[in-house]
């Protein structure tokens, strides 16, 4: 369902918690709105209206501490994929500028995408592997004379370029499935490890790449050392262990952003939450940290808590959510409210300042990607010719893309019911958004206001984003 402009419905913090703020409006003019994603798909994006409430003694009750204040949020989005550009690419002009409207834009109707990760080099959901200095068999290239961004500007950089210009504050995050293969152990693109002799190599080639972006008017805000680098079966990829992880940023990448004046971020891990003794361990050496950035996870093991042992042992380095699919046997209400109760809301609460869903699209067979690639990953958009499909993890994000922007802070939030997961956040302007996630059936929720309280109904297994 298309959103309505929801502009005009602004509460403030001093209406519903009696909180002062400069310049904010009175409780008379006040308005609370919610926008409901439902797991049997009847609702989507639906517009709800709160009711004054008569008895607040059998309703949840939704409790916000804005003095308690968090984390700031980077932003949300998805894996804009090599494939993925291919297939957007391939749509008439008129669907394609639509469709990238609709992504990245901030009306009414538009998902207001804030962060992308891209790869460097190809992913698995590329048509093909590649890097940006293959070679033939036998042959090396340390000073990179043969580096090119060629097939990149094929597709992905040209609709990052339109990206950019209708949101000039896009985020972009930059990833490795593999070095070059003829810098590794294996000589291959599956698996295989960085050989040491090429480690100030690999550094200059990051380097090259982030100054190749900018020069295509593409800053990079971030990049993650290696995706999934405990994981060496998918193709491309790459291992890399913590030792070699530290090695590479401390010695290598930090001292070579560093002299060539970069501030991309410099983000570690980039993998599942079950091992979160890896990027502990790359933090704790001091020189390393101190070009570190933040730690990235995947939630395909583990559990989000693991976030937090992170940010405990280092509250001083951010943490980032970077990846979780949605696939081709997965069910959409299940996968609605699992996505949003460990990855959305779970993982912010847990300390995450960005949260990034997988692949951005893909076609009906779930193409492209290479061989030995994901055959199952289902994008956020299914497009097969000129068809387009919306499917889970399009409103996944957009609970939270179209109504929490870069800068707003979580603050904190409880509700005293355990079957409602919740997460809430003060926007730049002072506005406040709460995310409430109901696993039961039908519950009413009660935000108190003074002597009165405003209820609010959740429907049965569903998403709401409260809008002040």
């Amino acid at each position: 369902m298309k959103m309505h402009d929801f502009a005009a419905f602004r509460l403030t913090l001093l209406a519903f918690l009696g909180i002062s703020f400069m310049g904010v409006p009175s409780i008379a003019q006040a308005q609370l709105v919610g926008y409901t994603t439902t797991a049997n798909g009847h609702l989507k994006f639906e517009k709800q209206l709160p009711q004054l409430a008569q008895n607040t003694n059998k309703v949840s009750v939704l409790q916000l501490t804005p003095k308690e204040r968090f984390q700031k949020m980077e932003g949300f989005g998805y894996t804009f994929t090599g494939g993925s550009a291919q297939l957007i690419h391939a749509l008439t002009l008129q669907k394609q500028n639509a469709l990238l409207q609709e992504i990245f834009g901030k009306g009414a109707s538009d998902l207001g995408v804030s962060y992308v990760r891209i790869s460097m080099g190809a992913s698995d959901l590329d048509e093909k592997v590649f890097s940006y200095c293959d070679l033939p068999n036998g042959f090396i290239d340390t000073a990179l004379a043969h580096f090119t961004l060629a097939q990149d500007t094929m597709h992905l950089i040209p609709l990052l370029q339109k990206a950019i210009k209708i949101n000039p504050h896009l985020k972009i995050m930059a990833s490795p499935w593999s070095a070059p293969i003829w810098m590794k152990s294996n000589g291959a693109s599956k698996g295989g490890h960085l050989l040491k002799q090429y480690y100030a190599t690999y550094a200059r080639y990051f380097v090259k790449y982030i100054k190749a972006m900018q020069s295509k008017g593409l800053p990079i805000h971030a990049v993650t050392i290696q995706n999934e680098p405990q994981h060496g079966g998918n193709n491309p990829s790459m291992l890399m262990d913590a030792a070699e992880q530290t090695e590479f940023v401390r010695d290598y990448l930090g001292p070579q952003f560093k002299a060539a004046r970069l501030n991309t971020e410099i983000v570690i891990w980039d993998h599942n939450a079950d091992h979160p003794e890896y990027p502990i361990h790359v933090l704790n050496d001091a020189k390393a940290k101190s070009f570190i950035a933040a730690s990235a996870f995947h939630l395909y093991l583990g559990n989000e808590t693991a976030l937090s042992q992170v940010h405990e042992q280092h509250p001083n380095r951010k943490i980032y959510f970077t990846e979780q699919w949605t696939g081709a046997k997965g069910d959409y209400g299940g996968d609605l409210m699992w996505h949003m109760e460990h990855v959305v809301i779970g993982t912010i609460q847990n300390w995450s300042s960005l949260v990034l869903e997988w692949n951005l699209a893909a076609n009906a067979k779930y193409e492209p990607h290479t061989i030995g690639g994901c055959t199952e990953c289902k994008g956020a958009f299914t497009i097969q010719g000129e068809a387009i499909q919306r499917n889970v993890s399009y409103y996944i994000i957009g609970q939270i893309s179209k109504f929490v922007p870069p800068g707003s802070i979580r603050i904190g939030a409880t509700v005293n019911n355990e079957l409602v997961k919740t997460v809430a956040f003060l926007k730049p302007n002072g506005q406040l958004v709460a995310i409430l996630l109901n696993t039961s059936p039908t519950q009413e929720i009660s935000i108190k206001l003074k002597e009165k309280a405003t209820n609010f109904t959740l429907p049965k297994q569903s998403v709401t984003t409260l809008v002040w």
